[in-house]
């Protein structure tokens, strides 16, 4: 089979940074797929992505498909021709369909009789007449929300499209895409080298870009060279860059030939707090900050130039004047911030609306802070903190700082709050309300914070539930997922010994006076304790494992998460498989039965040895049990109830529990249930999964 290598690159204006990775991501994968699907072989697929291009470059493709034989059955054989060994209707219509003679037709002998059959070489087609369809359907298919158009055509696409090269081999694919006729020219830097580009074949393509045309293609290239020339030149002034990864990825973006550059920065900037000009140099500019090598953030920055210049200092001069106003501007708003207390901005959140059936930032903040003292008095610290920290936590929303910054709540709230002379805990949990943020992201680490982060969530939950507009489908707009998700890791991950169920219910209280909440409480426990499900299986823990625990209904995610480390201990266990039957045989008998029975096991009705041996057992356990299962040590209640299974096992091959004797098989009836009472106490093991069920 020949083989060759294909360029592909679409040639635009400047693409959505933030988006370019993913969209040239969705192309690759796209193309790779659609070759897949018409069996076209490759060895690779390198995708390239720069501010004005999605480039793919596919080596060694099939020139064509390879050739297939087709086989069609046709009517049996002894239907296909009459006693006198003549063609019937049913022959000579499939011999036509197939565009052939009855005598070209073969028989195929089968276990089940021999069939009449059309067998054929079709020849493969050549593989450029499927290109530009899949280039074509590639390009539609791309997550792009809005679409543009320009010029007098009907093309549309996220920016306007200025050149195609389809390059197969060394020559060129004839077609048209976004109005455009395919070739073999490409561009080069808009400055650099804005002349253009002959490409000679697909393999030379990133090297011609680089030289003479000053572009570096390979997206992940360019990312490492960015980084490495930060950090070089970070280094070489003595200090640290602060790359922040998201940002990185935009720069990367935004250019094609990257140069960093070193500026600086009045020191007196420095007085406003750090995280503020940071912002400003992220957000505004795209600089990376620089800091000493305890973290303190030095008069210094990094910007990425996309162009080579000749005087770097004129650069550097023309950042430093454009980044002068922007920390201006933080330094008033610091300034204008500073000139009254936190708290004196209490009265004007009720001005803000929260959510038009649930009032206002005020009504939610004192609702927080009744919920925060419930949660304070469960954890045993001083309830009054929580409630100071629940009453200021939104103030800083109304500042001048977060307004500019809105990714600073919080954040301000805990440098106001220190200079107003409030508590440390009571600044820390107004910083750590909001966190986690995001998966993975850092739990609140005082009580305050966590009772904080915890009851303004469940807040927003049961409110949102109450006024009907809980998460359907993927449309979660309120961001119920990650509020439910940010709860349940503070209480599984600190831990904390606090009931959800309780804490749900006195959250629906407080909403009562504005809402019907009769039925919110339950709703919004199964919507939490389904989250669970992704959160483990997350950490690879099974479904069943998950299920057997959860049909139990502990409230307290501590201590459900304590149930499902002992029984994925417990399944490690060589006597877990069977005992896990055992409880699945044991669940299977009770649930039929229709019997009352009693439930204390009468010792005088034990008649078997094996019976009495398993109710002798069980009582010796459980005094050793209860007060494990009491304190939550459920993998060691569980490694005691393991000695059960030879006992078990040995019951159900001697007694047979559902006799004609009703005072037997009612007692029997209960000694299973006082067995499977010991393990339902951690979980239901009927419900995993093992070969033995």
């Amino acid at each position: 089979m020949v083989k060759q290598d294909l360029l592909i690159e679409i040639g635009t204006e400047e693409l959505p940074p933030k988006a370019l990775d993913r969209l040239s991501m969705a192309f690759q994968t796209s193309i790779e797929s659609q070759l897949n699907q018409a069996d076209l072989r490759f060895e690779s697929i390198q995708r390239f992505a720069t501010p004005r291009r999605l480039a793919l470059l596919i080596t060694q493709l099939d020139t064509a498909q390879a050739d297939r034989e087709v086989e069609r059955k046709g009517p049996a054989v002894k239907a296909a021709f009459d006693k006198e060994g003549d063609a019937t209707k049913a022959a000579e219509g499939f011999a036509h369909s197939c565009g052939v003679t009855v005598a070209e037709l073969k028989q195929v002998d089968t276990p089940k009789g021999a069939w009449l059959v059309f067998q054929q070489t079709q020849p493969g087609q050549q593989t450029e007449a499927f290109i530009p369809a899949m280039v074509k359907q590639a390009l539609a298919r791309l997550p792009i929300p809005k679409r543009m158009r320009w010029g007098a055509g009907d093309a549309e696409f996220v920016r306007p499209v200025h050149w195609i090269v389809m390059l197969f081999g060394d020559q060129t694919i004839d077609c048209e895409i976004m109005g455009l006729k395919a070739g073999r020219t490409t561009h080069g830097h808009r400055f650099h080298h804005p002349d253009p580009i002959e490409l000679t074949s697909p393999a030379s393509y990133a090297q011609t870009l680089l030289d003479p045309g000053y572009v570096i293609a390979d997206i992940n290239a360019r990312r490492e060279k960015i980084q490495a020339q930060v950090e070089q030149i970070a280094s070489k002034a003595g200090m640290v860059a602060a790359i922040d990864e998201a940002l990185l990825d935009e720069v990367t973006a935004l250019n094609e030939w990257p140069v960093a550059v070193m500026g600086t920065f009045d020191k007196r900037f420095l007085e406003v707090p750090s995280e503020a000009l940071i912002k400003a140099m992220q957000e505004h500019q795209k600089y990376f900050p620089v800091v000493d090598s305890k973290g303190c953030l030095q008069p210094h920055f990094i910007t990425i130039s996309n162009i080579q210049s000749q005087d770097p200092t004129q650069v550097s001069a023309g950042n430093e004047r454009v980044i002068r106003p922007r920390f201006s501007d933080a330094a008033f708003f610091w300034g204008q911030d500073l000139k009254q207390p936190l708290e004196a901005l209490i009265p004007r959140l009720k001005d803000v609306v929260f959510q038009k059936q649930l009032g206002s930032l005020y009504d939610k903040s004192q609702r927080i802070s009744q919920l925060a003292q419930l949660i304070a008095e469960q954890l045993n610290f001083d309830s009054t903190d929580a409630a100071r920290a629940a009453t200021l936590a939104k103030c800083d929303l109304l500042s001048n700082m977060v307004g500019e910054f809105p990714s600073l709540q919080g954040v301000m709230g805990r440098y106001y709050a220190q200079h107003a002379g409030e508590g440390s805990d009571i600044a820390a949990a107004i910083e750590e309300q909001y966190l986690p943020r995001h998966a993975g992201d850092n739990l609140p680490q005082t009580n305050c914070g966590r009772a904080i982060a915890i009851a303004d969530r469940l807040d927003t939950l049961v409110g949102i539930f109450a006024i009907g507009k809980k998460p359907t489908g993927e449309k979660d707009p309120f961001g119920l997922r990650r509020a439910a998700l940010g709860v349940l890791r503070i209480l599984i991950e600190t831990p904390l010994k606090l009931d959800l169920e309780v804490l749900l219910q006195a959250t629906a209280k407080g909403l009562a006076d504005k809402l019907d909440t009769s039925n919110t409480a339950n709703e919004v426990f199964n919507y939490m304790m389904e989250r669970l499900n992704a959160y483990y299986a997350d950490q690879g823990i099974s479904a069943d494992l998950i299920d057997a625990v959860l049909s139990r209904h502990p409230t307290q995610p501590a201590d459900f998460d304590l149930r499902i480390k002992a029984v994925s201990h417990f399944r490690q266990l060589p006597e877990a498989e069977a005992l896990a039957a055992a409880n699945k045989r044991i669940q299977n008998i009770l649930r039929k039965t229709d019997e009352t029975f009693p439930e204390q096991v009468d010792i005088n009705l034990l008649v078997e040895q094996s019976e009495k041996r398993l109710a002798e057992q069980i009582e010796a356990l459980q005094p050793k049990v209860e007060p494990l299962l009491s304190q939550g040590l459920y993998s060691e209640a569980l490694q005691q109830l393991a000695v059960l299974h030879e006992p078990v096992d040995q019951f159900f091959d001697d007694v047979m529990v559902m006799c004609d004797d009703e005072n037997l098989r009612q007692n029997r009836l209960a000694l299973l249930s006082s067995l499977s009472g010991l393990f339902l106490r951690v979980a239901d093991l009927s419900r995993l999964q093992t070969s033995l069920n």
